[in-house]
């Protein structure tokens, strides 16, 4: 009864973690002091997709279902498993990255414009 509600509660806060990883920067738009958990979880985010480095929210939900009796993910993992092919097609997974990190980018680019113009300006 416990390893399905910590498979879930893996699941949930890696689905969260994504989402924070895609809109995270926009959310530092109102929030300012945000800006650095979001570089660091898009780091951690785009590092563990691209680079390959182990996720421990896929470790625990693996240990989870496999305490469970349940088979792991597969090797693809988390987002293979329950986003690509559900959210989108498996062959838009190049495009769908590079508008993730467009996304990213143009919030960052956001998020230091709004900077700017709520800087006051100083007068010399």
């Amino acid at each position: 009864m416990v390893y399905p509600a910590v498979e879930m509660l893996a699941v949930t806060v890696h689905f969260a973690f994504i989402g924070y990883v895609v809109i995270g920067g926009f959310l530092a738009w109102r929030w300012r002091r945000t800006i650095v958990l979001h570089v660091f979880a898009v780091v951690w985010g785009f590092g563990s997709v691209l680079v390959g480095y182990d996720c421990p929210l896929t470790n625990l939900e693996n240990w989870a279902r496999g305490m469970a009796g349940r088979p792991p993910l597969p090797p693809s993992g988390f987002i293979a498993h329950y986003i690509t092919g559900v959210l989108y097609p498996v062959d838009a997974v190049n495009l769908v990255r590079l508008l993730v990190a467009a996304l990213v980018l143009g919030s960052w680019m956001g998020f230091v414009l709004r900077g700017r113009a709520a800087a006051p300006a100083s007068f010399s």
